[in-house]
């Protein structure tokens, strides 16, 4: 589905060049679930960028279904995006003079191939999901960090992405909201065989992962494989 080919990421600092990610090898399947570990600044936010399609490499190839991404047409990438893949922020990113269920819609704004109803009715779906029906009209200031969460979540789940990819989603819920999170992630990849990478310091996330990465030195190593 989504591919990385010998990429490297390389920021530039006054006179100084770091490179955050060197000559990186990494492919996403549908089906996977994929944990990704490391210590802040190891470069798990970059490498989730690159594979969101938000950011571009320095050198190197990124790939969508065989073809590769050019970043010179930015309405045909957020296109591409729109129908692919899903971003769960850790910051959460909530459009600040949106309600919460106006939020949820936005991913679905630009998808001219989904008529109104269907559009509609999924938000209507999502939002009672994440157990958020109550706060529906609400705006991202007169609700909870863990609210914001769920409705961020909301917002990723509704476009029903191929791929979801997630920068510490339980990081601001409660342990029963995050356990009913992993429920519907898990429910989804089984069923509709959505991809999802995440980078977590959560073990919770363990039990939910296919696949242990973890990011040393610009680079990704196996972990601790899942029983599962």
């Amino acid at each position: 589905m989504l591919a990385l080919k010998n990429v490297s990421k390389r920021y530039e600092l006054g006179k100084t060049s770091v490179e955050v990610l060197k000559g990186l090898d990494f492919q996403v399947n549908e089906g996977d679930v994929i944990v990704i570990r490391g210590p802040s600044g190891s470069g798990k936010s970059t490498l989730l960028n690159l594979l969101g399609l938000l950011d571009s490499p320095s050198s190197g190839q990124v790939l969508l279904d065989g073809h590769i991404i050019q970043y010179k047409d930015f309405d045909k990438l957020a296109q591409q995006r729109a129908k692919a893949i899903s971003f769960i922020f850790q910051s959460f990113n909530l459009n600040p003079v949106l309600t919460a269920e106006e939020n949820v819609m936005v991913p679905l704004m630009i998808r001219s191939d989904i008529d109104r109803s269907t559009k509609q009715h999924r938000v209507d779906e999502w939002i009672s999901k994440v157990d958020l029906t109550a706060h529906r009209h609400k705006k991202p200031d007169e609700l909870s960090g863990g609210q914001r969460q769920r409705v961020a979540i909301a917002r990723a789940m509704v476009s029903e992405p191929r791929l979801v990819i997630a920068d510490e989603p339980t990081a601001n819920l409660d342990s029963k909201t995050a356990r009913i999170i992993l429920e519907l992630m898990r429910k989804l990849n089984q069923e509709r065989g959505t991809a999802f990478v995440l980078a977590t310091h959560d073990p919770t996330l363990d039990e939910f992962a296919k696949t242990r990465l973890r990011m040393v030195d610009g680079q990704l190593v196996k972990d601790i494989p899942s029983e599962r």
